[in-house]
C-alpha cells in the first residue's frame, strides 16, 4: 500500500489576482515584488491605495510566505527587471492613475484634485527628500547597514550640493546607524530604515527633485557596498529609481 503524501499548497499567482496574460500571469506573488509596489505608490500617491494594486500584492503575497512557496527575499523576474510604471493623465480636472508590470495594467483608478504633495499630478516633482521619506515605509523594517548608509549618502549629497554630510543631518544619523548595527547580534536590537528616514526632507538642508543621473549615482553607490551587487528591494535606490521614473514621465 503506498504512503499518501501531502500536496504543496498552490501558490497564489498575477493571474488569479489581475487581468494579465503569458508569463507574468503564471508567476507567484513574492514578498519583495509587494516592497516594489508599496514603494511607487508612496513615491508616486504619498500613501498607500485602499484597494489598490499594492494591497492586492501584499495580502497574496503574505498568503504565499505562509504557505511556504516562496521566500521573504523572493522577488519576480518580471518586477525585478521591469519594475512597477505608475502613469497619469488628466482627465476633466481628476487625474486617472494606472499602475503596469511589463506593459500589462494591474491597476487603474481615479484620482480627484490634487494627489498631494508627493503626487503625480501638478508641476511638483518628487524630491529626493520625499523618495527618503518612500522607503521609509517600504522598507523601514530593514536594519540600516553599510551600503544604505552609502546610499542614503550619496542621495543627501545630491540634494544638498554640499558635498559632505553635517551634524544631524540624514547621513551622518544613518553612518552612526549603520556602526551601531554591526556590533549587535539581533535584528530587533538594530536601528532600522524607518527609524532615520521617516521624515527624512525636514533633515535636509536643501532639496531637489530626483533626476536620472541622482538614481544613478545611488544605485552605484548602494550596489559597491553590498556583497552581491544588486539593490534591496523597496530600498533607498530603488525609491530613487522609481521617483526617477516618475519625473520623466511628467
Amino acid at each position: 500500500m503506498s504512503q499518501e503524501h501531502p500536496q504543496r499548497p498552490n501558490p497564489v499567482r498575477y493571474g488569479d489576482v489581475f487581468h494579465v496574460q503569458g508569463e507574468l500571469a503564471s508567476k507567484p506573488v513574492a514578498p519583495q515584488d509587494a516592497a516594489a509596489f508599496v514603494a511607487a505608490e508612496n513615491v508616486a500617491l504619498g500613501k498607500i491605495q485602499e484597494g489598490g494594486p499594492a494591497a492586492v500584492v501584499q495580502s497574496a503575497a503574505d498568503v504565499n510566505e505562509t504557505r511556504g512557496v516562496v521566500h521573504h527575499d523572493d522577488m519576480t523576474n518580471i518586477v525585478r527587471e521591469e519594475g512597477v510604471t505608475i502613469s497619469e493623465a488628466d482627465a476633466g480636472g481628476s487625474s486617472v492613475v494606472t499602475e503596469a508590470i511589463g506593459g500589462q495594467v494591474v491597476g487603474q483608478y481615479v484620482q480627484q484634485g490634487d494627489v498631494g504633495a508627493t503626487g503625480i499630478d501638478g508641476s511638483d516633482a518628487i524630491t529626493i527628500g520625499e523618495a527618503l521619506e518612500a522607503t521609509a515605509f517600504s522598507a523601514g523594517n530593514k536594519p540600516i547597514d553599510e551600503s544604505d548608509a552609502a546610499a542614503i549618502q550619496a542621495a543627501e549629497i545630491r540634494a544638498t550640493g554640499l558635498g559632505h554630510a553635517v551634524p544631524g543631518s540624514v547621513v551622518a544619523e544613518a553612518q552612526s546607524a549603520a556602526a551601531y548595527n554591526a556590533r549587535k547580534m539581533r535584528d530587533e536590537d538594530k536601528t532600522k530604515l524607518g527609524d532615520v528616514l521617516i521624515d527624512a526632507s525636514t533633515k535636509l538642508t536643501n532639496d531637489k527633485p530626483v533626476t536620472k543621473e541622482d538614481a544613478e549615482g545611488v544605485i552605484g553607490a548602494e550596489i559597491r557596498n553590498k556583497a552581491d551587487m544588486c539593490t534591496q528591494p523597496g530600498g533607498v535606490a530603488a525609491s530613487m529609481a522609481a521617483a526617477s521614473r516618475l519625473n520623466q514621465q511628467k
